[in-house]
């Protein structure tokens, strides 16, 4: 399984080119769209939205993860697998909440580059290749050198942001949903919102948060878009109110 999160949306051909080099790579191994819509340019909530989405994925699964603003400069590129999963994408921290959470992990940076690939299109070029071949169960261990650790990496304690807005207005945090009690309230935009089990127990219009199917906090509004009615954009703190203290950073 070949398992795609970008940040290169659906309106562009990258996603589409990407694919192509994975099926003359990799044909017969089934490729899933997990995300697109990453936000642009941020690694910082990439990470912590990857790590929320890849967390019940199979062992043996693949993720091509690139949010990678500084492609073609300095960073490196990374193999990194996960408690038996695998991620290829940029050394720019997209992958290290992932690893820093891990009961094992192990990376390698990959040495090879390709003839005449793209220095701005590594995601097709280089990552794409590389897992392609782990996926189709040749590891190109020739191309790889194992390292100790990631050149970037980010705190893996809970993010305590907005880090994605989906399509009905609902709002992400980076904060997993087992450090709030349901009689805690969140903050977000000056506003203190209730807890709510799920849509049907909110009024029509209300907003409030709950805990998504991905594991984390999220502000919703009930059959309307919480990013409308409270101003959200994702890189809003958000506060856990009526705690001791809060346990985040």
């Amino acid at each position: 399984m070949l398992v795609l999160f970008t940040d290169y949306g659906w309106h562009d051909p990258y996603v589409g080119q990407v694919k192509v080099a994975l099926a003359g790579l990799a044909p017969g191994v089934a490729v899933i769209d997990l995300l697109h819509a990453a936000p642009d340019f941020n690694a910082h909530a990439g990470a912590h939205l990857l790590a929320a989405l890849c967390r019940d994925l199979p062992v043996g699964a693949v993720v091509l993860a690139v949010i990678d603003p500084g492609v073609g400069g300095p960073r490196e590129a990374v193999v990194v697998e996960v408690d038996g999963r695998f991620f290829v994408g940029p050394d720019n921290g997209l992958l290290s909440v992932l690893a820093g959470r891990a009961r094992v992990a192990r990376i390698w940076r990959i040495d090879w580059r390709p003839e005449n690939g793209s220095e701005s299109f590594h995601g097709r070029d280089l990552f794409a290749p590389i897992a392609a071949w782990i996926a189709a169960g040749k590891v190109p261990s020739e191309k790889l050198a194992s390292i100790e650790s990631l050149q970037v990496q980010f705190d893996t304690a809970e993010l305590p942001r907005i880090l994605y807005i989906d399509h009905y207005g609902n709002a992400w945090s980076g904060i997993r949903g087992g450090l709030a009690e349901p009689g805690t309230n969140i903050e977000v935009k000056g506003n203190v919102l209730p807890w709510r089990r799920v849509f049907a127990e909110a009024e029509k219009g209300e907003a409030f948060w709950h805990v998504n199917s991905s594991g984390l906090i999220e502000i919703a509004v009930n059959r309307g878009s919480a990013a409308e009615k409270l101003g959200l954009r994702v890189g809003d703190p958000v506060r856990l109110s009526g705690l001791p203290e809060n346990p985040l950073h």
